[in-house]
């Protein structure tokens, strides 16, 4: 059987064609120490995370799981708030398979929704895979919410009113945190934003050979995070739901959902089950496939027509879920 790729949307082939020499689909676990060290990782330290001083930024030292290290949370709260009064959290977990990043990547999406909404962003740093293995990310995220949670009254935020949320392997986490919190009893999200999220270790969908080779992340990346992560437990039978939510038995009790992803990624079609198995299991969820989309495509092209409605969506369902 051939497998015939969606085209991509002609504003972001021409944002892929810029940045083919810089970004390979199909990482590989050696190469994982280099992208580790890459200029996208080294340019995060001239983020302005204040936002032009919207923000009053802090890094602080938390405590992790039981027996393991502390952790480290990254809190942006407004500088001047609009209104008296707790406020919202998006409680923010970065991506990069599993295996690469920190508490900065990609936390410029969550400062924007918080600019507009008056809220405080939280971002967790997680340990990663290889040398960190599953439980070890989710369970530094779940230390993450627990500590945010218990101490939102020293932040000025509304422990009733968390959103987590995350893109690719912070969307999986996000998800995984979803179940885990549920069925701990913790902390309960208020919605959770799961945004092209990597949920399915299986790596066998249509979607993932349709995108071989193809795009910024593609099955060769896909069995390389995953094998981080799992190791040789990766696609057989006893992978757990929290360490891939795709996994998971019982999708009941979750926090209404934002789901989003490309046609043209390697993803597409384990998110879209996601979704409508949230549905099948009563619950609620809200999902976008974008045309001609390519994993991650908003951070890599901003200004795309496509890129501008999806965050345009993000930010409507927010406002919605929280009232404001």
């Amino acid at each position: 059987m051939t497998h015939v790729p969606p085209p991509f949307d002609p504003e972001l082939a021409a944002a892929l064609e810029l940045i083919k020499d810089m970004i390979s689909p199909g990482l590989t676990l050696d190469e994982i120490a280099e992208v580790r060290q890459g200029p996208g990782i080294r340019m995060l330290a001239e983020l302005d995370l204040t936002m032009g001083g919207t923000f009053e930024v802090e890094d602080r030292r938390v405590p992790g799981p039981e027996g393991a290290p502390d952790i480290s949370l990254l809190i942006c709260r407004p500088a001047a708030p609009e209104t008296p009064g707790p406020r919202p959290v998006i409680y923010h977990v970065h991506g990069g398979g599993m295996v690469i990043g920190n508490n900065r990547v990609g936390v410029d999406v969550p400062l924007a929704w918080a600019q507009a909404l008056d809220a405080i962003v939280v971002s967790v740093e997680y340990r990663l895979a290889p040398e960190h293995p599953h439980p070890a990310p989710v369970e530094d995220v779940y230390a993450g919410l627990l500590w945010t949670a218990d101490h939102a009254a020293e932040l000025g935020a509304d422990p009733e009113r968390i959103v987590v949320a995350g893109a690719s392997a912070g969307g999986g986490l996000c998800a995984a945190l979803a179940l885990l919190t549920r069925d701990r009893k913790g902390p309960q999200p208020i919605g959770q934003v799961l945004m092209c999220p990597m949920l399915d270790d299986r790596n066998d969908s249509p979607s993932t050979y349709q995108m071989a080779g193809l795009g910024v992340w593609d099955r060769t990346a896909n069995e390389t995070g995953w094998t981080a992560l799992l190791g040789s437990r990766r696609g057989g039978p006893d992978v757990p739901a929290y360490a891939a939510p795709a996994r998971a038995e019982d999708l009941t009790g979750l926090p209404p959902a934002f789901l989003d992803v490309g046609s043209a990624e390697t993803f597409r079609d384990e998110v879209v089950a996601y979704a409508s198995r949230i549905w099948q299991a009563g619950g609620v969820a809200e999902l976008h496939v974008w045309p001609g989309g390519f994993h991650g495509f908003d951070g890599f092209a901003p200004q795309a027509a496509l890129s501008q409605a999806a965050r345009a969506a993000h930010l409507t369902w927010l406002r919605r879920l929280l009232g404001v």
